[in-house]
């Protein structure tokens, strides 16, 4: 027979043993075992060693080479005939931030740009560090400008609601920021509620440095950006990880958040010393931790790319309480 046709009147293909198939069974291990995909009327005979019961993906074309098992018949994890080693779809992966979908992994070659984990984490930390040095350059501002110009000085004296606005303003912001994700991952809204933000911030510690001494204020500003920097290179070269603290953190600020309702009734200089003591150690501790966080690679737990919004506050707020904290040792053992 020199096309592929069902025997009249037999039921039969060719290649299948049956009475008058009039094509002899060469191959009699090849019978067809998927009946419900029957080779098409007027497929040319197959070559060698391939299996009728498959048709190509292609009907009227060439028939494939020897061996050529389709892809997507039969079923994942079923065996074709004389096929050998059953087709295994690949293993799903992890996303490109952490998700459990799988991804294209031709995606990114294709856009032109290498989103490997370790390029993406880079850029998340420069990233991360360009938004905090802008919100500190905005801070030591309203801190310069409440220090050195009289006339802000005299002006917010006699206009001391505007401190009490920044400051609940800051509380606000700080809690619209930490518990509305898309608030703080959809720009450019997330920029403008951080410079906000900032801004408010800037005019509390400004007006709060108003109120103590020019040189200790430089003073503990100086320690402060000494502190942060030794931290910060501690966090990056060290192997301990602080990512695994966060319970232990968390005892701590509920412990010295005990303390702070405490010094509103107990008066002394030790005490302060004490308090301000805690809570310099607490936020240094608290910085190494965000770092790490930031940093992700070896530790536990990491934050996401999309988070730099978030890990930026959470190293600015880390800093800022140092710098409190320090200014308050700094003024108790001057009183």
């Amino acid at each position: 027979m020199s096309t592929w046709q069902q025997t009249p009147g037999t039921g039969y293909y060719p290649g299948q043993q049956g009475p008058n198939t009039g094509y002899p069974s060469q191959n009699p291990g090849y019978p067809p075992q998927n009946p419900g995909y029957p080779p098409s009327q007027g497929y040319p005979p197959p070559q060698d060693g391939y299996n009728p019961g498959y048709p190509p993906a292609y009907p009227g074309g060439n028939p494939p080479a020897a061996g050529f098992v389709p892809p997507m018949n039969p079923p994942y994890g079923q065996v074709p005939p004389n096929s050998g080693t059953p087709f295994t779809p690949p293993p799903m992966q992890a996303g490109m931030y952490g998700t459990s979908y799988a991804e294209d992994p031709m995606q990114d070659e294709i856009k032109g740009f290498d989103f490997s984990e370790q390029s993406i984490r880079r850029g998340f930390i420069r990233k991360v560090y360009a938004i905090l040095m802008v919100q500190l350059l905005i801070t030591i501002g309203f801190i310069a400008l409440f220090l050195f110009h009289p006339g802000t000085k005299h002006w917010f004296s006699r206009h001391t609601y505007v401190f009490y606005i920044a400051l609940i303003a800051t509380f606000v912001l700080l809690i619209a920021m930490s518990c509305c994700s898309n608030l703080r991952r959809q720009a450019p809204m997330n920029y403008i509620f951080l410079l906000l933000f900032t801004v408010a911030e800037g005019i509390v510690l400004g007006a709060a440095s108003s109120t103590y001494q020019v040189d200790a204020v430089l003073m503990a500003a100086g320690i402060t950006a000494v502190v942060c920097f030794a931290l910060t290179i501690f966090a990056f070269q060290t192997k301990w990880d602080f990512t695994l603290l966060s319970g232990v953190l968390f005892v701590a600020v509920i412990i010295l958040l005990v303390f702070s309702i405490a010094a509103f009734f107990v008066k002394g200089k030790i005490f302060t010393l004490i308090y301000a003591s805690l809570g310099a150690l607490i936020f240094s501790v608290y910085l190494v931790f965000d770092t790490q966080l930031m940093m992700g690679g070896k530790h536990k737990y990491s934050i996401s790319p999309e988070e730099y919004i978030f890990a930026a506050l959470n190293l600015y707020l880390d800093i800022v309480n140092i710098f409190i904290y320090i200014l308050t040792i700094i003024a108790a053992s001057r009183d």
